[in-house]
């Protein structure tokens, strides 16, 4: 069911270091994200890539086999993290896609994404898990607003930053034409889902094009993270073609980069406490306490009565030993 594949990573033009990785390996394929600071987030993507590639995950198939591989992944990126005072606290973002006859199970972590062509038109089948997505759901964001929102990078999962994680997992039903898409945010900040449909319309048949010409759009439109794609077709079971992966690490001289801005994980029932505006009616919704009702003041006055005469039976008590 696989036809062709490829994949593509880029430092982009405003950073050093690439900490993106990827797996291209049929049936599974994967893109992980690192962070971290310093060489921390590089670490941790390619431990998390090579937990997929080389775990025996057994008999299992499907969200089994893919849970078990991502939590594998995790616990190998938390423990090195623990392990090494170089690495404390990095983590990784993961979308990881296993096709398995006419079906193709998606596990995802972070903001990294998951597409669909089909047909002429594009979809993203994975949720981010980011501070502008939880913004937008709970309506205090557009998606114009959340575009250019100054903490769009914030995640609210990660791989490797605590013992457990909760992972997303589903299938999906695919058909002969479908392309997979996978991708860190190094594109998807640069290139709108309109301009990625174009390039994989025009170049559906050419996924080593498609992804090249990905690459390019991102970098034409800022560079500013690194940049990874992955694709995969689906055949009628035809001959498998598997295009030369592409990895370009530009040496970027003549490039001063900006100041290193980490990927920050906060979990989601901590958004609106972390980054609304001191003194902004945000912040004074999100800080407003409920009155303290009648029944609360009376349990509140018996507590402290209580403790004042413990404290004044001690104090009798010591005087007269």
């Amino acid at each position: 069911m696989i036809g062709r594949y490829a994949g593509a990573t880029d430092t982009g033009r405003k950073r050093r270091r690439n900490e993106d990785a990827y797996v291209v390996a049929p049936p599974l394929f994967a893109v992980a994200d690192g962070m971290g600071g310093a060489q921390a987030g590089e670490i941790a993507s390619k431990l998390a890539a090579a937990a997929l590639e080389d775990t025996d995950a057994g008999a299992l198939s499907g969200e089994d086999r893919v849970m078990s591989l991502i939590h594998e992944a995790n616990r190998r990126v938390y423990e090195r993290s623990n392990e090494d005072p170089n690495a404390s606290g990095m983590g990784t973002t993961i979308t990881v896609a296993l096709v398995e006859d006419s079906r193709v199970t998606i596990g995802h972590v972070g903001d990294s994404r998951a597409y669909r062509y089909r047909a002429g038109s594009i979809e993203q089948i994975t949720e981010d898990h980011s501070l502008v997505n939880e913004l937008m759901k709970s309506g205090k964001l557009s998606p114009e607003e959340a575009e250019t929102h100054p903490q769009r990078s914030v995640i609210t999962r990660a791989l490797g930053t605590d013992p457990d994680v909760d992972v997303d997992s589903f299938t999906v039903e695919a058909q002969v034409g479908d392309v997979f898409l996978l991708c860190s945010d190094g594109l998807t900040t640069m290139v709108d889902d309109d301009n990625i449909l174009g390039v994989i319309e025009k170049y559906h048949d050419d996924l080593d094009r498609a992804t090249k010409s990905l690459v390019s759009a991102a970098n034409r439109g800022g560079g500013e993270d690194n940049i990874t794609v992955v694709a995969f077709a689906i055949s009628d079971g035809g001959e498998t073609a598997r295009m030369p992966a592409v990895d370009n690490e530009d040496t970027m001289e003549n490039v001063i980069p900006p100041p290193s801005v980490d990927t920050m994980v906060v979990p989601p029932e901590q958004v609106e406490h972390v980054f609304v505006e001191p003194g902004s009616p945000e912040a004074a919704a999100v800080t407003r306490r409920e009155p303290i009702s009648p029944a609360a003041r009376v349990r509140l006055v018996l507590v402290m009565l209580a403790l004042l005469a413990i404290a004044a039976v001690l104090l009798v008590w010591g005087l007269v030993r």
